[in-house]
């Protein structure tokens, strides 16, 4: 089935090539889908299993300034993960390996966050996108106690990162502020004379 996926994702992707493409990426749980429906407004699936995102949902999004962009959820990532599961979910990752900017999205209510960053940093090198540049999201800061001593510390030691909480739209609007940032950035301005 993962085969077969993988053929018809590399059609879709020879399709999308021209967009500013952006992979979700993350522990699994961390609220992937959730963000996804919150940016997209697509009705993306969502539950508090493990792997509940097999299948790479691709959605068009709007960032601002009628900037668009592709917007992929991935499977997942999992500490220790049986060798023939990473095969067959390499294919799944093609959409990370072609992504322009990857949103690393972590569960900062977690006891375990820093070992999950490290996990998907470690599987990010293993199919060859840590090159990729990425902005940490840090989700579910509504679970976190008022004067949190884990968010400041996640402020200091990621000045670059965006706190939010996907389940509530919190600070959305500034997580899309980011990304037109980015795409900002990516544009070239090109003369061209034609005789």
């Amino acid at each position: 089935k993962l085969e077969k996926i993988d053929q018809q994702r590399e059609t879709q992707r020879k399709g999308r090539s021209e967009m500013f493409k952006i992979a979700l990426v993350g522990y699994t749980n961390a609220g992937k889908s959730t963000l996804m429906r919150e940016l997209s407004g697509a009705d993306v699936h969502a539950e508090d299993r493990l792997f509940a995102t097999l299948d790479t949902t691709v959605r068009q999004i709007e960032v601002a300034n009628d900037r668009k962009a592709l917007l992929s959820d991935t499977v997942g990532f999992i500490r220790k993960l049986p060798s023939h599961l990473v095969a067959s979910f390499r294919s799944t990752l093609a959409e990370v390996r072609e992504a322009d900017l990857l949103l690393h999205v972590v569960d900062i209510a977690s006891p375990s966050l820093m070992e999950q960053i490290a996990v998907v940093e470690s599987t990010l090198a293993d199919i060859d996108a840590a090159e990729i540049p990425a902005i940490m999201v840090f989700n579910k800061v509504d679970a976190l106690p008022k004067g949190s001593e884990m968010l400041l510390e996640m402020k200091e030691r990621y000045p670059d990162a965006v706190m939010i909480s996907a389940m509530r739209g919190f600070n959305i609007a500034a997580l899309r502020d980011k990304l037109a940032q980015v795409i900002e950035a990516s544009l070239v301005e090109r003369i061209v004379r034609a005789p």
